[in-house]
């Protein structure tokens, strides 16, 4: 069931229709892009909602585009890793 859930964001409320499942990630994300348009106004050098918004936007995409990299690297090792594993575990069997 869907509900309607009010958030924070820079001084302004807003309301989203959330699955209720959904609320908690809900209000954490509100709360990170609050965090962050906050950190970009007290830097002093964006001014305009909107653009702390837009800046907002490039830097947690950013911080996405890094995880996903850092993820891919990470399954690349676990591949690795396997790999080495099994033949390990052969070489084990052959002796």
């Amino acid at each position: 069931m869907t509900e309607a859930v009010k958030v924070r964001i820079l001084d302004q409320e807003y309301t989203v229709a959330c699955p209720e499942d959904a609320k908690n990630d809900l209000l954490q994300s509100a709360d990170y892009v609050d965090r962050k348009m906050r950190e970009i106004r007290q830097g002093g050098k964006v001014v305009g909602t909107d653009r702390i918004a837009v800046m907002a936007a490039l830097n947690i995409a950013h911080e996405l585009l890094e995880a996903q990299a850092e993820n891919e690297r990470l399954a690349d090792v676990r591949q690795r890793l396997a790999r080495l594993d099994a033949r390990i575990a052969a070489s084990l069997d052959d002796s």
